[in-house]
């Protein structure tokens, strides 16, 4: 049996490097050669934390790209040496969310990464499921691997960018500066955000946040970012909100921060035992404030990712800021946890 290089989740602080059989692909399936895995957030709670959804042992990682490598006889449109990533929470096509286009919501989600291997390896198969509901997204060969593996963070700031209906013109905080609140940014100037307000308590990372041209950044530690927000917008309030921290205190404050008939995104998910937030009913209801929460991302949302990526329109030079090995992910975790990484890139 070939053997190939694999990052394994087993339980929490229990991640394994070292060797898994190559995976065997089946008529319906593909198998490709990954070539890039971005490390999630998601990815180190499970390290840290663990997570239930998780079915160990599985080979981790959904941030990833691969070339083709087998095609099965049943599978149609798809070549060897094509470039290709995923919309990675593969959907059932048939519940009443994917009846809707809205297969980031569906009943029985099955992502790569925990429910089927992931890619953080050196090779990957595609499962049927995923192609026939359209998961799997061509990348034009001239992308890099390392920014082509963006692709599914970004297409989930662009769900929550729509989520939020920004519009030309708009004025959009940002809270947290972590990579999905400067992805989220990128994605907010892209749906045409003219000014972009980023909020971000830890300083190294509100130090990356300056290379991406933003026109305000914050320490909230130091800074009155509520003052800090009003005085910029005319006292006024900015139009959109995206609370990309996972933390209770600013998720409330947004309240404080957006502008009447204005919009609050909850981009970032809280702990599932201490999620419950206090907000101020008074301020929703006279304010005609929306208030709306984002999850993952369609296949449609990872085209537009894509587009965007390929076009230069996400700087992904500067997103992808550690490019790193399969034997080096325990330092990808640490360069995340002190804020010096936006995305740690593995390549096999």
């Amino acid at each position: 049996m070939k053997m190939m290089k694999a990052i394994e989740y087993h339980a929490p602080g229990d991640i394994r490097i070292g060797p898994a059989p190559i995976p065997q692909c089946a008529d319906n399936e593909i198998r490709a050669e990954v070539d890039a895995c971005a490390i999630c957030g998601t990815d180190l709670k499970a390290y840290l934390h663990g997570n239930p959804r998780i079915k160990a042992p599985k080979i981790m990682g959904h941030e990833f790209t691969a070339i083709v490598e087998i095609v099965g006889e049943k599978v149609k449109d798809f070549r060897p040496g094509q470039r290709i990533v995923m919309a990675t929470s593969v959907s059932c096509g048939e519940c009443f969310y994917c009846s809707r286009g809205l297969s980031n919501l569906c009943l029985d989600l099955r992502p790569m990464g925990f429910a089927y291997n992931g890619g953080m390896a050196e090779y990957i198969v595609i499962p049927s499921r995923a192609l026939n509901n359209g998961h799997v997204i061509k990348v034009p060969e001239d992308v890099k691997a390392e920014h082509a593996a963006l692709a599914e963070p970004v297409s989930c700031a662009v769900n929550a960018c729509g989520n939020s209906n920004i519009k030309q013109g708009d004025t959009v905080v940002i809270i947290g500066a972590g990579p999905m609140g400067i992805i989220n940014a990128c994605v907010a100037r892209h749906f045409g955000a003219e000014k972009i307000i980023v909020a971000e308590t830890n300083q190294p990372r509100l130090d990356l946040a300056r290379d991406f041209g933003f026109d305000l950044l914050i320490n909230p530690d130091t800074q009155d970012l509520h003052k800090a927000v009003l005085d910029f917008t005319d006292q006024i309030g900015a139009d959109v909100v995206i609370v990309a921290a996972p933390a209770k205190e600013p998720q409330q404050q947004a309240l404080d921060l957006v502008r009447k008939r204005g919009a609050v995104c909850l981009f970032a998910s809280l702990p599932a035992n201490n999620s419950t937030l206090s907000l101020d009913s008074r301020k929703i209801h006279y304010n005609e404030i929306r208030v709306v929460g984002s999850s993952d991302s369609t296949p449609g949302h990872v085209g537009s990712a894509v587009e965007m990526i390929s076009s230069g329109q996400i700087p992904a030079e500067r997103i992808a800021t550690h490019i790193l090995s399969l034997d080096d992910v325990f330092k990808g975790f640490e360069l995340m946890q002190s804020g010096q990484a936006l995305r740690v890139v593995l390549k096999p």
